[in-house]
């Protein structure tokens, strides 16, 4: 019998090769050759091969994560969650081994299978979301910048706008960014639905982002913008899902992903979003355009705080375009003061976003501070569309951020008599020379850019969580058994350690350990010693189990720094639980504060609750320190290491039950 396996989760640490481990382990044991591929944090290792493929009898994947399944084409495939894999390897290997397993004729049944494993805390619509947005985040970034650059170096002032000469090359690259930025919207819809429906959704769910991109389907100058991309896929996708569950003959099972479901999907989708959705959207925008004709004897103020929401509310939507077109009706007639409003709006969101990035490194993960770069070079050259990748996946937070700065340069602009003689926006505009009172221009794009950089970093959470802030300064008195006191500043202490009878050796042992930098990995108390286990956690929360843990490394001289190795920790947590259920918190960090690699041990009687993936409070908590330079060696040997015992319930039984230091280390030396 011969068995393949692939494991994946969405991080790529952990959960892949604990399932890995596991599955092998299992397999070992009942006797079975078993091949597994880990697709982890560093791409697929172990890699199937086609003869691989071709000579197996079955394949298991155990993946939280979308896993190309057209190579396993006719062959019996299981798809599971990746905490099937950790849990239930042998029941798993069992019903593989068994027969009981379809065969894959495509990727009809595969997502509904994996879908069944899924948590149900899991947020389904932010994941739907996100997998569009990753999809769409590099065509706004290369097409704005593409269009930034043919503007700054091949644009020229006229009375109709910046203008890029037809029979110039900059006339080409413009072309190919505008290219670029056409296929946004429909990208975001077919990858929203492809994450609902598989692959089944991607042909209505484009279709769909197109449709609605593009308002002369229905009638309207402005289209749907992003906002109506959103609601295109999450409809193909549902659509397309429920086409799936239709029962069918068997005959006609295999063509069903690729004609009957993206056919019937697509005209379901496209006839609503034109006869149900697109006529409403465009009586509304219609009628918001004869209003802000309406307004213009009005207060000047009024209409600057009207237009400088409807700019930033949708970033290049249906609402932008009104205002916009509105604003260059408005140049025709000599009024330019509401151009020159709408001009300094424009440029805020992608402005004050990029310099929220800036500001406050805490509030944002590495991709985006990358796309804030991005976001700040678009603003300049009055690309609004920079925000979009921001605004998707924070949309209650950066939205009204972005609106308030720009109502608040729309107003700026507005009194300070700044006019814009062309229909574009952003300080490009005002170094070719097209805007009345430049100074006043600057100052109001800086100050909603500020607005809007200091709003949105008020609102959001860290995403590196400040570690809470020391109790006091009170110096721990640790009296040994001669009554000797030796005061160790601003750490806590176990005051159990002095009076156990080998603390002395204890002590010893470690400081071998903490001078030994080449440290051969072989078992897990190579890297653990008594004075790093903590039987009797008396922490409540995750931060503050992360905080007496971290402190307990940071006594025995493992951790140079206490807070970069716990903004470390707080990073890895941020990417995703190392609540790994079953009672088990692995929390884990390579940093260049670790001198040596160390594992410290707490248990907590009550539990602590650590988002683990199956709800349950975390009892058994391992924290991993590794050094930076050592961190491809040493990292995922402990996690291998552990995870192949923690998977034995008795086993997790039996630390649970310990009452001292020592009964704990004795059964830890058994993780090898």
């Amino acid at each position: 019998m011969r068995i393949l396996a692939v494991t994946a989760c969405p991080v790529g640490i952990a959960h892949t090769y604990m399932a890995a481990e596991n599955l092998q382990q299992a397999a070992e044991e009942m006797g079975i050759d078993i091949k597994v591929e880990t697709q982890g944090s560093i791409g697929a290792e172990n890699e199937l091969t086609e003869q691989d493929i071709e000579d197996a009898d079955g394949i298991i994947i155990a993946s939280d994560k979308d896993i190309s399944k057209e190579r396993f084409a006719g062959k019996k495939l299981l798809v599971v969650g990746v905490q099937e894999g950790i849990r239930n390897p042998k029941q798993l290997i069992e019903k593989v081994h068994s027969g009981d397993v379809p065969v894959h004729q495509g990727d009809l049944k595969s997502t509904e299978q994996v879908k069944k494993e899924k948590k149900k805390n899991e947020n389904q619509i932010y994941r739907h979301l996100m997998n569009g947005v990753s999809y769409m985040i590099p065509f706004i970034v290369v097409g704005g910048l593409l269009i930034a650059i043919s503007l700054a170096l091949g644009g020229n002032q006229t009375e109709g706008g910046i203008v890029i000469p037809d029979d110039s090359f900059w006339k080409h690259i413009e072309a190919i960014g505008a290219a670029s930025f056409s296929f946004m919207v429909p990208i975001l819809a077919g990858f929203i639905a492809v994450s609902i429906a598989d692959r089944p959704g991607l042909v209505p769910g484009m279709v769909g982002g197109y449709i609605a991109a593009n308002g002369s389907f229905y009638g309207s100058e402005a289209g749907a913008g992003f906002i109506g991309g959103i609601i295109a896929g999450f409809l193909a996708g549902y659509i397309a899902l429920a086409i799936k569950k239709v029962k069918v003959p068997k005959s006609v099972q295999p063509v069903m992903p690729i004609i009957f479901i993206p056919i019937i999907a697509t005209l379901i989708v496209g006839a609503l979003l034109i006869f149900v959705i697109g006529a409403p959207v465009a009586s509304i925008f219609e009628g918001l355009t004869g209003w802000l004709e309406g307004m213009q004897g009005a207060s000047s103020i009024m209409l600057a705080l009207i237009l400088g929401a409807m700019i930033a509310v949708d970033m290049g939507g249906p609402f932008n375009k009104v205002a916009f077109l509105f604003g260059a009706a408005m140049i025709a007639e000599g009024n330019y003061q509401i151009m020159g409003a709408i001009a300094a709006a424009i440029c805020i969101p992608p402005l004050g976003l990029g310099l929220a990035t800036f500001m406050n490194k805490r509030k944002f993960n590495p991709a985006e501070k990358e796309t804030g770069k991005a976001s700040f070079t678009m603003g300049l050259f009055g690309i609004t569309e920079g925000a979009i990748p921001f605004a998707a996946q924070d949309p209650l937070r950066v939205i009204p951020s972005i609106m308030v700065g720009s109502m608040t340069g729309s107003v700026i602009a507005m009194l300070g008599g700044v006019g814009d003689h062309v229909a574009h926006g952003g300080p490009i505009v005002a170094v070719l020379g097209a805007i009345d009172n430049v100074l006043m221009f600057f100052v109001a794009a800086a100050v909603g850019a500020i607005v809007t950089a200091f709003l949105v970093n008020f609102l959001k959470k860290d995403v590196i969580p400040v570690p809470s802030a020391a109790k006091g300064d009170e110096e721990s008195i640790a009296v040994n058994d001669e009554g000797n006191a030796a005061a160790e500043p601003g750490h806590p202490t176990d005051n159990t350690v002095a009076k156990e009878p080998d603390a002395g050796k204890n002590k010893q042992e470690e400081k071998a350990v903490n001078d030994q930098k080449e440290i051969t990995i072989t078992k897990l108390t190579d890297i653990l010693t008594k004075d790093l286990i903590n039987t009797t956690l008396t922490s409540k929360t995750q931060d503050e189990a992360i905080d007496e843990l971290t402190a307990m490394l940071d006594a025995q001289g493992i951790i140079s720094s206490n807070e970069i190795f716990k903004q470390a920790i707080y990073a890895r947590e941020n990417e995703s639980t190392t609540g790994l259920g079953m009672s088990i918190a692995i929390p884990h960090a390579k940093s260049k504060a670790v001198e040596t690699p160390a594992v410290a041990f707490g248990i907590s009687s009550e539990g602590i609750d650590w988002n683990s993936m199956d709800g349950s409070k975390a009892k058994l908590i391992f924290m991993i320190a590794v050094p930076e330079e050592r961190a491809a060696d040493d990292h995922l040997k402990i996690l291998q290491m552990l995870s192949r015992k923690l998977m034995d319930e008795s086993y997790r039984e039996e630390l649970l039950n310990v009452t001292t230091k020592g009964e704990a280390y004795k059964l830890l030396e058994s993780v090898e």
